[in-house]
């Protein structure tokens, strides 16, 4: 065992975005590529030496070799200690609970999300910070200044530890303690949840399946669901873990869980579903007949929070991503709560967090979570849907229809253009923008446009400021459209187009979401001249 520098050239990377460095996975294994990020993180936080990090991944391709190689890197860089999960497996959110329970100085999480996983496929790795969420702009801003001037990183010449046995081993100096990846997450589900409640539902016949798309959840969902709780064996579908997810796309949405989907919906389907994705941040919630958007789950729990013990005192505020329907702020309003609108990425939700005025956040992309960890957290999200069920003791159907004549329905859909040339798409973003200061009172089909702007955002918390967040049309009706460029994909670019109708009309809430938008879709149309200028007359998937 000894310790090498092996020299680089300057990291070409692109910038880190939300949700870390995203690339093809070839290109991750290319000789120096991981290594010279990870040393431009050690370098930006002023050095490994001393500190404790956690790592663990989705288990997708070259998890497990990637984990090595930090490993080897961090002990050569003066870590103190590594916490690692089993085999390399750490969901997001039970990364970030372990950042924050042991104390750590931050973690390694080695995933692309819901993004597809092989060797031609995809990969990603992102730093969390000390409180257990997405580095700060500002730092992931580091990172890439490190990284652009870097010229060697420092490694072990050492050879593999083994990560199958839970225990303690020390690698030139580093304690490496691998534990057990479900563990200390489903403590932590008991402290927030009444388990005996959702036992005793379950055990009087109510039916669950959990689709874990052969990512990350599967052994958190079986442990927690079926051995703890008492669902049926094969409740969970899916559960083992793949390298290349079952070869199958780990995205909680009714195109990419589609056979979900249809169970659900068939008369003799269970009475509540649930998917999560590649590293079980995000959640899909359906019931017997009826999908419940992200937007509709957040607002919902965000009304029946109170009736589970973690949340029994109520709530300090709540928090939503600039795209995700208003339908939460109406629940915010009549419990007198206060309600922040913030860009895209689960990091702007952390200083919220972090300062105690937020307890519930979440984002339309299928994201919900809470105080209780710094990351959106799919499977908490689950348990706490199905702990309001046992409480309540009505169905999802039944819970959807009460809370829409309660405060109204928020129609809301996604339509996502993936794939698309990067410059038709910058063009497209640019010619709007341009065009935003004449938009206010014009027509577009057969609606008004009120206001239309490039959303910008100040953090109440520390005043940091984040510009070009999207754009927002919003009409005279009430209808609002969003559209922005995604961060989340690695080949060309991904354009969201956002459609929203409010209706307080109770003779309403059962039309067909496309039908109740269609005015509002052929407004952004021709507002956007999406279909012209990038030649894609319709979605690749709706949502």
């Amino acid at each position: 065992m000894s310790l090498v520098s092996r020299s680089c050239t300057p990291f070409l990377g692109q910038k880190p975005g939300t949700s870390g460095l995203r690339k093809k996975t070839r290109v991750f294994m290319e000789p120096g590529y991981l290594e010279s990020f990870v040393q431009s993180i050690f370098n930006a936080i002023g050095s490994a030496k001393g500190k404790a990090f956690v790592i663990g991944g989705d288990g997708r391709y070259f998890n497990a070799e990637a984990i090595q190689e930090i490993l080897r890197m961090a002990a050569a860089n003066g870590a103190d200690r590594a916490i690692i999960g089993q085999n390399g497996l750490l969901s997001t959110p039970a990364a970030s609970n372990l950042i924050r329970k042991r104390g750590a100085d931050g973690g390694f999480i080695l995933s692309a999300s819901h993004n597809p996983g092989g060797i031609d496929a995809d990969f990603g790795l992102k730093f969390n910070g000390a409180n257990g969420g997405p580095a700060s702009e500002s730092l992931t801003e580091k990172f890439y200044t490190h990284s652009q001037n870097l010229s060697e990183y420092t490694t072990l010449d050492a050879d593999d530890i083994d990560l199958s046995r839970v225990g303690v081993s020390e690698l030139e100096g580093m304690v490496v303690e691998v534990v057990d990846p479900v563990a200390d997450y489903a403590a932590l589900m008991r402290e927030i949840f009444d388990f005996n409640r959702i036992r005793a539902l379950l055990a009087d016949g109510f039916t669950l399946s959990f689709d874990a798309m052969h990512a990350v959840t599967g052994p958190y969902a079986t442990a927690i669901l079926e051995d703890e709780l008492g669902a049926p064996k094969g409740s969970v579908l899916n559960a083992v873990p793949s390298v290349d997810f079952g070869k199958g796309h780990p995205d909680p949405n009714p195109i990419w869980a589609k056979p979900l989907v249809d169970l659900v919906m068939s008369p003799d389907g269970p009475d509540f579903a649930a998917a999560s994705d590649g590293d079980g941040d995000r959640n899909m919630i359906l019931g017997k007949g009826i999908y419940v958007t992200p937007s509709d789950s957040l607002a919902v729990l965000a009304a029946n929070a109170h009736l589970v013990p973690g949340y029994g005192k109520g709530l300090a505020g709540v928090a939503r991503s600039m795209p995700t329907s208003a339908a939460v702020d109406r629940v915010a309003e009549r419990l007198g709560l206060d309600c922040y609108e913030t860009p895209t990425g689960w990091k702007f939700f952390g200083n919220l967090l972090d300062a105690g005025r937020i307890t519930l956040c979440g984002e339309e992309s299928a994201g919900t979570g809470s105080d209780h960890v710094r990351e959106k957290d799919g499977l908490w999200a689950v348990l706490l849907w199905l702990n309001i069920l046992a409480e309540r003791r009505i169905s999802v159907r039944e819970i959807m229809q009460d809370h829409w004549q309660t405060y109204g329905r928020n129609y809301y859909s996604r339509h996502d253009y993936e794939a698309v040339d990067s410059t038709k798409a910058e063009q497209m973003i640019t010619d709007l923008a341009n065009r935003l200061p004449q938009l206010p009172g014009s027509e577009a089909g057969n609606l008004v446009i009120a206001t239309a702007d490039q959303f910008f955002y100040e953090d109440p918390v520390d005043g940091s400021e984040s510009k070009n967040q999207g754009i927002r049309i919003v009409f005279e009706s009430g209808s609002r459209g969003v559209i922005r460029l995604s961060g989340t994909g690695t080949d060309n670019a991904t354009i969201r187009l956002y459609l929203e109708q409010f209706t307080p009309s109770e003779g309403a809430l059962h039309m067909e979401t496309q039908t109740a938008l269609v005015g509002v879709a052929e407004a952004m149309s021709l507002i956007t001249r999406l279909h012209d200028i990038c030649d894609r007359p319709a979605p690749d998937v709706v949502t």
